[in-house]
């Protein structure tokens, strides 16, 4: 990329200036300060923790000075989000908006590109019969190629069966044809290739079915190489000065991959507070007896060859998990576990080497063999890594632990017993393969955790963590907010509350629930900590109330939203898809309940292993650990009351710890600045009085 002289472009604050305008708003002192801030820390080399609360403007604060920088001085900036909603604003509105505005002030036009990972995008050779048929059955279907690779389902809804419930088998076959027949006629009609502009989307089951991830791509090799969407993506990014990727494609990257990322001088991390759970994600893997066998169909059906080693493998691998204890291994596997992995490890690493392209091939399968053959190669060697990383001498840095079906967890109830290994941190990830090269910009509307930046700077490598004194040279900014918090929001605490205990409801929470419902006239967004607890509320409040209540799980999330933002007398409960991903300015939001401080699960393994770390090393893992993650849900689930300044309501946290525990502070000083109060009359006259 080229530089010019800086001269020849305005400040950074005369152009945020003209793209403000060129939205029809107005001056906002945070926005100018964040993104002034922002251009320094650029200029300087220096990482910037920036929180910036709802209504800041924050895309445009960073924007500006990025999209200057990136073509002022040749130093591409990777922008990333964490949904896709943020995405498609950043990608349709935002980033066009700067380069119509400023883009005429500076030496040339900005160059914008989209990236996301391989899987996202459709395979014009796989749609065309360049691969094999899978005629995948239910045992055959590989596991989802996890973030980065595959999109969530929750973000690529698909139509919902006619009848709203699950259909027969014969019926399912019938749907998923139905759909891959629409995704062949949308290959002729796409530019882009891009899942997430099919609207409606298709299941995963049926998205497989016309893409391929990039360890089972030809690359080169491929006949369609120049019609290739993912080699595009990667062309246009390469030449791009601002690149908007998503937090996923940053997990990838921090886990070793960086090649997945045009190189760059600047990463912007919007919606930081979840980077670190991405990070971890990208990086977990698992190991289970289906996806064992899964990779030796794979190299029979589609290399020829013969898989007896690793069929031994398997079974003595799922002979020992059948007994295997649903636990997390805090000194590595279990020497009879241990030596069942390690035997897949080296059936895999063995048949690896035999993994040839075969040469008695006819010209005419010649295409669609050697396709079947990197689908086979991928899958053997994917399953050779993951168990050489779980059958290591020293497993220190990972977090290893055994899921069992039926389990009301996380990792159980799928019918399969899986074998986890989870990075122990990930601050060194981050630290080394994202910020190693370049200056990170991170921002979100809750950074400041506690009134303090360093649990999340520590959770990104910036702050000192476990003794060490190496840390990179950072600064923490709080812009403030526009939002007038004591006059606008009360935050209600339940002192009298018996605390929260294993049921997942009280009586006493249903009354209290009920009355504050009534006061408000419905209104009411719910944030539980469980399912069962958001079912349970919900079936008693029907029972109680004569307001629709809907839950999450009575159908889509997006169609769920809709309906409780266009009816106020409508309250909806759910669980963590709520906390941080509903956006209803208005009436229709006056009351958000939060039933518990949303602590992690005592069973997580993975944060039950972080906090032991910490206290190992002399720190208190609880404040570390639990109480970071209760303040990061906290602060976002309290921030789904004030969207706008005209909005007004009540937080109601229905645990009384909040005001008698001694971390209780922590979590408080986490929150907006609301007007707090434990009296349950003034709370409900208040809402009577929105009501009105």
């Amino acid at each position: 990329m080229t530089s010019h002289d800086t001269a020849d472009a305005p400040a950074t604050d005369a152009l945020l200036d003209l793209a403000v305008a060129g939205l029809g708003g107005g001056r906002r002192e945070g926005q100018h300060r964040m993104a002034v801030a922002v251009d320094d820390a650029v200029e300087a080399g220096r990482h910037l923790l920036v929180q910036a609360g709802t209504g800041t403007g924050k895309s445009l604060a960073y924007l500006v000075p990025a999209v200057r920088h990136a073509v002022v001085d040749g130093r591409r900036v990777v922008v990333s989000t964490a949904t896709l909603a943020l995405q498609r604003q950043v990608v349709a509105r935002d980033l066009p908006l700067v380069a119509e505005t400023v883009g005429p002030r500076l030496p040339r036009p900005p160059r914008v590109a989209l990236l996301k990972g391989w899987h996202n995008y459709l395979c014009r050779h796989k749609i065309t019969g360049g691969y094999p048929a899978e005629g995948a059955t239910l045992f055959d279907l590989p596991p989802d190629p996890g973030p980065g690779e595959g999109a969530a389902a929750e973000q690529h809804p698909a139509p919902p069966a006619p009848d709203g419930g699950r259909g027969t088998p014969g019926e399912d076959g019938a749907r998923l044809a139905d759909h891959v027949r629409r995704l062949h006629s949308w290959a002729d009609e796409t530019e882009t290739g891009d899942r997430d502009d099919l609207v409606p989307g298709v299941p995963d089951r049926a998205w497989r079915q016309v893409s391929v991830t990039a360890l089972e791509c030809l690359g080169n090799r491929c006949p369609l190489l120049a019609e290739c969407f993912p080699e595009r993506a990667r062309a246009t990014a390469r030449e791009a000065d601002v690149v908007v990727t998503n937090h996923a494609m940053l997990g990838i990257a921090a886990s070793g991959n960086t090649g997945v990322l045009p190189e760059h001088d600047v990463v912007v991390v919007d919606e930081a507070h979840e980077l670190a759970e991405r990070v971890t994600a990208s990086a977990t893997v698992d190991l289970s007896l289906t996806v064992v066998e899964h990779a030796a169909r794979l190299a029979r059906r589609h290399a020829g060859t013969e898989t007896s080693a690793l069929d031994a493998a398997s079974q003595r691998l799922g002979s020992v998990l059948a007994t295997a204890p649903a636990e997390r291994f805090g000194a590595g596997l279990p020497d009879e576990l241990r030596a069942a992995v390690a035997g897949v490890r080296d059936a895999a690493r063995e048949l690896l080497t035999r993994l040839k392209p075969t040469a008695d091939r006819s010209a005419q399968d010649a295409g669609a063999a050697e396709a079947g053959q990197k689908m086979a190669q991928s899958a053997v060697l994917q399953l050779f890594e993951v168990a050489e990383r779980m059958a290591a001498e020293d497993t220190s840095d990972d977090v290893l632990w055994c899921s069992r079906p039926g389990e009301n967890s996380p990792w159980g109830g799928d019918g399969v017993t899986r074998l986890h290994a989870a990075p122990l941190a990930v601050a060194g990830l981050i630290r080394t393969h994202l910020l190693g090269e370049s200056t990170g910009v991170f921002t979100s509307a809750t950074l400041a955790l506690g009134g303090t930046f360093d649990p999340v700077a520590r959770s990104l490598g910036l702050a000192a963590s476990g003794g060490s004194d190496e840390t990179p040279d950072w600064q923490g900014l709080d812009v403030g907010s526009p939002f007038d918090y004591p006059r606008q929001g009360i935050l209600y605490v339940a002192r009298h509350l018996p605390a929260p205990g294993r049921e997942p409801t009280t009586d006493a929470q249903l009354t209290e629930i009920a009355e504050l419902i009534t006061a408000a006239g419905g209104r009411t967004l719910g944030l539980f900590s469980s399912r069962r607890a958001a079912q349970a509320a919900a079936e008693a409040m029907r029972e109680r109330l004569d307001v629709p209540v809907l839950c999450q799980g009575d159908d889509q999330l997006p169609t769920l939203v809709r309906a409780f933002a266009d009816d106020p007398a409508t309250c909806l409960f759910g669980t963590l898809s709520l906390w941080q991903g509903v956006d209803v300015p208005g009436p229709s939001c006056q009351l958000v309940l939060i039933d518990r401080i949303p602590f992690p699960r005592p069973d997580d393994p993975v944060k039950a292993a972080r906090a032991r770390a910490v206290e190992q090393s002399g720190g208190n893992g609880f404040m570390q650990v639990s109480a970071t993650h209760a303040a990061l849900l906290l602060a976002q689930g309290a921030g789904r009351l004030v969207r706008t300044d005209a909005d007004r309501g009540v937080v109601a946290v229905l645990d009384p710890r909040l005001a008698t525990a001694r971390y209780g502070t922590f979590l408080t000083r986490s929150l907006p600045d609301f007007w707090p109060t434990t009296d349950s009359a003034l709370v409900r006259a208040a809402l009577r009085r929105l009501d009105t």
